[in-house]
């Protein structure tokens, strides 16, 4: 599909409906401060429907409702010279970008398809409004398939919030939508913004933004501008977004697999999240043909639950920590190869006991040393955020994707549209390498 035709009908801004807190400020935690200069994380929910329109005034008419919960998702990211650390700001006046798009794509092909041309979404999502002053914290994209059905794109800065506050946010706005601007949320979804909650004795906070300022060599670097942490692959006709689904059953023989092999006395970790980011691991090494030395494989865990004392599940922000499970790429491309996987997956949350904060005061400056392994793994998303429950009142979403995986090479991972228990797994490969990959998945599922 490589002319995907999409045109803006309008560009405009959506503030939080009057009576929302006229300023609020939230400072950066250190949790927030790690993922200053990430590239935004891109989201595209499908949704589809004959009477289409009137969805950019419902989706406008709500989102200013739900913005009154959510004031500083219309606000921006500023370092002021005189903040050792970067503050979200919301002021009365500020609002969210939201582009109103037509398309005149095949909708079917788009929320059909397992592959899919990368650049045919990238036209889907907004452009997060970024400069070394000032740093949006969302931008939204309406795209309407007349008589079909629509997409919304959201772009969300990763400093301002994680996966589980920002699916949270597109959830409460649906709940408004589909409840005909209800505007008394579930308990579930109301944000908690008391960032005293965090606490950090050790000074984590004044440490990262001080190495942000020293970055590339530079005193009082307060720029905001994004900072890509790998060469992005260029969206070119070779670039193929690949989705596979892990059914229940799927998930269940790669379990019994592994504990045949590893023993009933094993003590490995046979989670969902495990057994699907082991084979994922394995595949890749296997299709990408690596040779030789060590990979890794980066995953986020939500510490919310995992501080002491626990946080709310609704604080607003962000509250992942990192995790490297490390492996020898002979192991993983050995006939024990999900065996070994799932082992260093098992280690790398076994490290959690130590702590969450463990190791802390490096992760910024010792993100990853990259020379030391072949390739890197990472993961975007959870399917524990359960993307295809949001419904703004046209039924579950018929498909949703992670775009910006295009540009960080990231796998994503989400619930399953067909429910069920299942995981999917996005993809964004080189034509040949997704061959290889859909192949060896091919053989898993028959």
């Amino acid at each position: 599909m490589a002319n995907l035709s999409v045109k803006k009908v309008e560009v405009c801004r959506v503030a939080p409906k009057p009576g929302s807190p006229e300023n609020q400020s939230l400072p950066l935690t250190f949790f927030d401060l790690f993922w200053l200069r990430f590239p935004p994380v891109e989201r595209l929910y499908f949704y589809q429907t004959s009477s289409t329109d009137s969805v950019p005034s419902q989706l406008k008419t709500s989102l200013s409702l739900a913005l009154q919960h959510f004031p500083p998702l219309a606000g921006n990211l500023i370092w002021p010279q005189d903040s050792l650390k970067p503050l979200l700001s919301y002021v009365q006046g500020d609002a969210v970008s939201v582009t109103v798009a037509e398309s005149d794509a095949d909708f079917d092909h788009l929320i059909n398809s397992v592959f899919l041309a990368a650049k045919d979404f990238s036209h889907l999502v907004p452009q997060l409004d970024v400069t070394d002053e000032r740093a949006a914290a969302m931008a939204l994209q309406i795209t309407v398939f007349p008589n079909r059905g629509f997409s919304i794109g959201t772009a969300m800065h990763h400093a301002v919030l994680d996966g589980k506050t920002s699916t949270s946010f597109v959830k409460a706005w649906a709940y408004i939508c589909k409840h005909e601007e209800e505007q008394t949320l579930p308990s579930t979804l109301v944000p908690f913004y008391d960032r005293r909650v965090v606490k950090d004795p050790v000074g984590l906070g004044e440490l990262y933004s001080k190495e942000h300022q020293n970055h590339d060599g530079r005193a009082e670097n307060r720029s905001l501008s994004i900072a890509f942490f790998r060469k992005a692959p260029k969206a070119t006709e070779d670039l193929i977004r690949g989705t596979f689904e892990f059914t229940r059953a799927l998930i269940q023989r790669l379990r019994e697999d592994v504990t045949t092999k590893a023993g009933s006395h094993s003590s490995l970790h046979l989670s969902t999240f495990s057994l699907v980011c082991a084979y994922k691991w394995v595949s890749m090494v296997k299709a990408e043909e690596i040779k030789g030395g060590k990979t890794c494989f980066i995953f986020s865990v939500d510490s919310r639950s995992r501080l002491d004392p626990p946080i709310p599940a609704t604080y607003f922000g962000n509250c992942i920590v990192g995790r490297v499970a490390v492996a020898e790429t002979k192991g993983l491309l050995s006939e024990d190869g999900l065996v070994v996987a799932v082992n260093a997956i098992t280690e790398a949350l076994r490290s959690l006991e130590k702590g969450v904060l463990d190791g802390a005061e490096d992760w910024v400056s010792n993100f990853l040393d990259f020379s030391l392994y072949d390739r890197i793994y990472a993961i975007a998303g959870s399917h524990r955020f359960e993307v295809y429950d949001t419904d703004f009142g046209w039924g579950r979403p018929k498909r949703v994707e992670v775009i910006s995986i295009d540009k960080t090479g990231a796998i994503s991972l989400s619930d399953s549209k067909n429910g069920g228990g299942g995981v999917e797994v996005g993809l964004v490969l080189k034509k040949h390498y997704m061959k290889a990959f859909d192949a060896l998945f091919a053989s898993l599922v028959h």
